[in-house]
């Protein structure tokens, strides 16, 4: 069984920065034939020769398992709760097991915002498998996307456009997250630090003396903290100790001066600077503008 839908996009739907081109859904029995019939022109293609699309698709394995092959990487197994992105121009071929099939759920888009992630690194050709196991937030995030497909209500590139940012989004996240918990330990560690770091901004705490509380050797922590948190925790504790010298300019009458040393920066121009690159102003000019 197979449902789909194909959208179509206007000039100033593409100024939006992301457009949908396809979305649908996919029974494949075990035994049965694949590819199915009924795609597009252009979608179609044989296993054995593959294809190469000028689109990314974004598909969900339900149910079953499979075989994916690109450019990039040789032949790897598509397992129940895998996501798979396709990216424009490289080539692919990927199929279910033939004694066990797959529902499979896709969405076909392209446009600037997703070509910033991959520029950026977030998205890449040399890792196209995410395994996130199953979710009925994402199984319903494509039902609804096939759903505005097929009623195409004003807008509706807009609102499939934030579907995809949303699939994209709990793919990114939901891999991550279940890395991290195969180590319960190093992610209570880090939240603890993390909850150490909030409760000594108004003391001279340093994150040497934190990785020590944690039993742990500062290069250890910083690197599991930068892993889990994407940040260093040096950079995590001066963000928040700028966050609270900006309630603290907001809500009292203390000297930029004395800001500075209850929050243990360095002198007062050393904060002064801080807080310039990360608001573009100073500490007086940030009080004088409220």
């Amino acid at each position: 069984m197979q449902k789909s839908k194909y959208v179509l996009a206007n000039d100033r739907d593409k100024q939006w920065g992301l457009t949908v081109s396809t979305v649908g859904y996919e029974e494949i029995p075990p035994g049965a034939a694949y590819p199915t019939r009924g795609h597009a022109d252009g979608y179609y293609f044989k296993v054995e020769e593959g294809r190469r699309l000028n689109e990314y698709q974004l598909l969900y394995i339900v149910e079953g398992s499979g075989t994916f092959r690109s450019d990039h990487i040789g032949e790897t197994e598509l397992k129940e709760g895998d996501m798979f992105l396709l990216f424009p121009g490289e080539w692919h071929t990927y199929h279910p097991r033939e004694d066990r099939g797959w529902k499979s759920y896709w969405i076909g888009f392209m446009g600037r915002n997703v070509d910033d992630r991959v520029t950026a690194g977030f998205l890449s050709s040399e890792k196209p498998i995410y395994h996130v196991g199953f979710s009925a937030e994402i199984v319903q995030l494509y039902k609804s996307a096939f759903n505005i497909a097929d009623k195409e209500p004003a807008n509706s590139q807009q609102i499939l456009a934030g579907i995809v940012n949303h699939l994209i989004g709990m793919m990114y996240s939901l891999e991550r997250n279940i890395e991290l918990n195969r180590t319960p330990k190093r992610i209570d560690m880090i939240n603890r630090g993390r909850l150490r770091i909030r409760e000594s901004l108004e003391t001279p705490l340093s994150i040497h003396q934190i990785a020590d509380e944690l039993g742990m050797s500062y290069s250890n922590f910083r690197k599991l903290f930068k892993e889990y948190t994407g940040i260093s925790p040096a950079s995590y504790q001066q963000s928040l100790k700028l966050q609270r010298a900006k309630e603290l300019l907001t809500t009292t009458d203390m000297s930029i001066k004395e800001i500075a040393y209850r929050l243990s920066f360095d002198s007062p121009d050393y904060f002064s600077s801080k807080f310039r690159m990360k608001t573009g102003r100073k500490p007086s000019e940030f009080r004088e503008n409220l």
